[in-house]
């Protein structure tokens, strides 16, 4: 049993896109038994470039369903079936995408019809649907919408099987896409993983973490330790199971959580802000280790970055007036900034100078009262003082809003 799927989206950035339009066709190697088409209200933006490919306006998707009243009826007509399309890994993507988003995983054997063809009629010019089913004589109305071209796939899959007269390369291909390989089990454990800042924990099949970092690309990151030949991630490669990933956003989002966690991952702070004549410098801290630095950096460009704000910033010209504008003594403050996706913030308890705990709300949350803020914070296990650094600096920079504690 076999479910066609085509699928449009909205033509938003990778890992961001929405299905706009859908179909499927259940098919049991004779006849369709059961399909399901419909436009998909991606509650988001059509770009103008697919609006003119698929014809697809804002207004048509406007009244359509969203996805979540969908869900069950996607499940219902692909259960038990292999999903077949023409470069299915972008379907199949989309669909993992829009279930996780709900909070559910969606898992299903896939066959591509892309490199059947490939093996099945060779000597083609272009294996683009449009252009091949073309070539093939195979009728295809409306183009590059979900329902013309699952059903032009449909009838080139039909094509494929009759040619594949003793089911071998169906078969391999099968096989191959859902044999227990390395290949495929990087493919398995990457295939979802964001573009993004984070932590990444690789755990084996007891759920044991066997390994974790920040990383500022958490796909780009695991995929390259599967890569590696160096011996080290050796171990790694042979027995993690499973990764999960956990988004910071940003570098402050990333020490608070490291501090809470108790992760002891120091940063090397080599260069640091000095006064020579009334001027701003960065230096080697081991240059000077008799006076104390007023901000560290972990390169001289960070450093330099820091040294043109202070000379954009009047109020800064006298180190004294720095100092006190950075200094954390005796600060009971609750500060708000940038959270780890948009529509979220990020807040920060100080007490007596001490960042005590953190956490997040939605922009629409109202966090007036401390025991608001108690039902949202996370405690933190130490005070590094990469972690002050790094908010002095942010402070620094006006990444912060600083308020009064509430009470």
């Amino acid at each position: 049993m076999y479910s066609i799927i085509d699928i449009e989206s909205n033509g938003a950035g990778f890992r961001k896109e929405c299905i706009i339009d859908i179909a499927i066709y259940k098919y049991d190697g004779q006849k369709i038994v059961d399909q399901f088409i419909s436009l998909v209200n991606p509650e988001s933006d059509i770009t103008p470039f697919v609006q003119k490919l698929t014809g697809i306006s804002p207004k048509m998707v406007k009244t359509a369903p969203k996805f979540h009243e969908l869900a069950r009826r996607v499940v219902e007509i692909t259960e038990n079936t292999t999903l077949v399309g023409h470069n299915i890994d972008f379907d199949y993507r989309m669909l993992r995408q829009s279930f996780s988003r709900l909070g559910y995983d969606f898992k299903i054997n896939t066959l591509d019809t892309i490199p059947l063809a490939k093996k099945l009629i060779p000597d083609e010019v272009s294996y683009s649907l449009q252009k091949l089913v073309k070539s093939l004589g195979i009728p295809l109305a409306n183009a590059h919408r979900a329902d013309g071209d699952a059903r032009a796939t449909l009838e080139l899959f039909k094509l494929l099987v009759s040619k594949d007269t003793e089911n071998e390369i169906i078969q391999k291909q099968h096989e191959e896409t859902n044999a227990k390989t390395y290949i495929n089990k990087i493919k398995q454990l990457t295939q979802d993983l964001p573009n993004e800042k984070g932590f990444v924990y690789f755990q084996d099949e007891d759920g044991k973490i066997i390994f974790t970092d920040h990383v500022q690309d958490v796909n780009k990151f695991s995929k390259k330790i599967f890569n590696s030949k160096s011996k080290k991630w050796e171990p790694i490669q042979n027995d993690v199971e499973q990764i999960h990933f956990e988004l910071t956003g940003t570098d402050i989002i990333a020490k608070l959580i490291q501090n809470s966690k108790n992760i002891r991952k120091r940063d090397i702070l080599s260069f640091g802000l000095y006064v020579r004549n009334n001027q701003y410098v960065v230096e080697k801290n081991k240059l000077n280790k008799t006076e104390k630095p007023i901000l560290k950096f972990r390169s001289f460009t960070q450093g330099a970055k820091a040294v043109k704000f202070l000379k954009e910033n009047a109020e800064y010209e006298f180190p004294e007036i720095l100092i006190q504008k950075i200094d954390f003594k005796k600060r009971n403050e609750l500060w708000l900034g940038t959270g780890r996706k948009l529509g979220e913030k990020l807040f920060i308890i100080i007490e007596n100078g001490k960042v005590v705990s953190y956490g997040f709300y939605e922009l629409f949350t109202q966090i007036q009262t401390i025991s608001k803020l108690s039902k949202l914070k996370i405690d933190t296990c130490y005070q590094s003082s990469d972690l002050i650094n790094d908010l002095q600096l942010a402070l620094l920079r006006g990444d912060f809003e600083t308020l009064p504690l509430p009470k």
